[in-house]
């Protein structure tokens, strides 16, 4: 009985006065909101603040990237981020498919497919435009204005705004919403001018080629990923670990799987200069045993993403920022300016996630204009890492579960496995992984889900709620599993890492 006790982590806190009371229309201020920012954030909180009779206003200027790429409405995730990211990994899933075609009795040819990048490139961004049309329509339709303008703070009641013809408006707002999320780190050595970004890549209107990856992030072996399975020869350079906060049995996993692909990665190494030459790009980068040379056709850096604060004025308004530029807020998403907010990827110690950004924008909405005290739980919240074989998580990594509960306190369930889609074509032998971290103390309640397997975004999901309602290993063994599927995996653990038994399965 005890085992079954439920416990939710959604805050609901009696929010101070200002929070509490709804927002009025006040006919000293061209809006009851500014948005800076039309990311996914921004978007979310305009319009379901404007559909609470609210007066809304929504600045977006797209700043091009150091190589000149631009977009249109949306922001990172739709333009240059999981929109385009996704649809790549799934072509490169779909190569697999073809080689596993034959094995299923198809007379197929898989030898012979071959990418067409231009045509990959052009049909992922129409699909991207037909997005941000639709949101310049959801924008028109809730009434909220959309300022196709560069906008800046004079102070806390005040937005500078400047369109690309250069003229230059003052707009007032009772309530002001920064949401411009992020770009990408360019490295700074010589040469570093010919380094790609995200910003770049998924529009890029030629071929990669011979493709040099700088980083370990999730966005590096994401691109890198696709890019190997497309054909071009790529090489990822790590300067110390694999996906850095992510738990590090889960990164060296992947890694393991990405190299056995044939993926090539050079460890310990930095890059210091690049050179283009007419053969291609000259990198030379440092190793422990000394300085290398090498040439390829395109180099792309995805060490880390920086806030997009810094042509905003913020101290104009008295706006207190990080060291590194975010915005710090409070639970209520509010900075030290009792009228400035900030969400997503540029307020400090918020995860740097599309839904959790639209989760917020959505119920600062409701705070200010419709008597609503709710925040966001930022507490269990699942992702993916759309690597080739994608790894997925909820809660604690076993790194921050030991040390937030001490080893002795945890309980980890595992188990090796391999889809039975993959068996006639003998790939993933025991090469996907499920790990089930569970607190002892408190009735082996599940802390942290680990995944890596085929399309474990889809099971993940599904998961990150059972964990959000405080299941335990009990509920999950007392679950009936669907045979045949990855899923079921996650309700028949038995091995412990403690115990030591055997991980492997074996048979169906």
């Amino acid at each position: 009985m005890l085992g079954l006790i439920r416990r939710s982590h959604v805050h609901r806190i009696r929010a101070p006065s200002r929070f509490y009371v709804t927002q009025q229309a006040n006919s000293n201020y061209d809006y009851d909101l500014l948005v800076i920012g039309g990311g996914s954030g921004g978007l979310a909180a305009s319009k379901e603040a404007a559909s609470l009779g609210a007066k809304v206003g929504l600045c977006d200027f797209v700043k091009p990237s150091p190589q000149g790429s631009k977009w249109g409405l949306g922001g990172t995730c739709v333009n240059v981020g999981c929109i385009p990211k996704k649809l790549m990994h799934r072509a490169a899933l779909i190569k697999e498919d073809l080689h596993d075609s034959a094995s299923f009795g198809w007379n197929s040819n898989p030898e012979a497919a071959k990418i067409d990048w231009s045509k990959l490139v052009e049909s992922t961004q129409l699909h991207i435009k037909s997005l941000n049309f639709g949101y310049k329509g959801q924008l028109h339709s809730n009434n909220v204005q959309y300022l196709n303008e560069l906008a800046s703070l004079k102070d806390a009641n005040t937005v500078i705004t400047k369109n690309r013809r250069g003229e230059i408006k003052e707009r007032t707002a009772k309530n002001i919403l920064v949401a411009v999320g992020g770009r990408p780190v360019i490295p700074s050595f010589p040469g570093s001018e010919y380094v790609l970004s995200s910003d770049d890549l998924f529009s890029l209107s030629t071929p990669p080629g011979r493709t040099l990856v700088i980083g370990a992030s999730y966005i590096a072996l994401e691109c890198a990923g696709f890019l190997h399975a497309f054909g071009f020869p790529t090489t990822v350079m790590v300067r110390s670990i694999l996906l850095r906060g992510f738990d590090q049995q889960m990164a060296n996993l992947i890694h393991k799987n990405m190299e056995n692909s044939g993926l090539r990665f050079i460890m310990k190494a930095i890059p210091t200069s690049i050179e283009n030459k007419d053969d291609g790009l000259h990198v030379t980068y440092k190793t422990e045993e000394g300085d290398v040379v090498e040439v390829f056709d395109t180099v792309f850096a995805a060490i880390g993403r920086y806030p997009d604060t810094k042509s905003l004025n913020l101290e104009a308004a008295g706006v207190v920022t990080a060291k590194s530029g975010k915005i710090i807020v409070d639970d209520f998403d509010r900075s030290n300016v009792s009228n400035v907010f900030s969400i997503g990827d540029c307020s400090e110690g918020r995860p740097e996630l599309t839904p959790s950004a639209i989760r917020a924008g959505k119920l600062l909405a409701h705070r200010l204009f419709a008597n609503k005290t709710e925040i966001v739980d930022y507490k269990n919240i699942p992702t993916t890492v759309f690597s080739p074989l994608e790894y997925s998580t909820v809660g604690f990594s076993e790194e921050q579960a030991i040390a937030e509960y001490g080893e002795e306190n945890i309980e980890v369930y595992h188990s090796f496995f391999q889809p039975l889609e993959t068996t006639i074509p003998h790939r993933l032998e025991n090469e996907c992984y499920v790990k089930l971290i569970c607190n002892k103390k408190d009735y082996e309640r599940i802390i942290g889900i680990h995944l890596l397997c085929p399309n474990s975004g889809e099971i993940m999901q599904g998961l990150a709620v059972a964990v959000k309602c405080g299941a335990t290993k009990k509920d999950f063994d007392g679950t009936v599993g669907i045979h045949p599927t990855m899923a079921e995996e996650i309700v028949l653990l038995k091995a412990t890492k403690r115990g030591g038994e055997d991980p492997n399965k074996s048979g169906c």
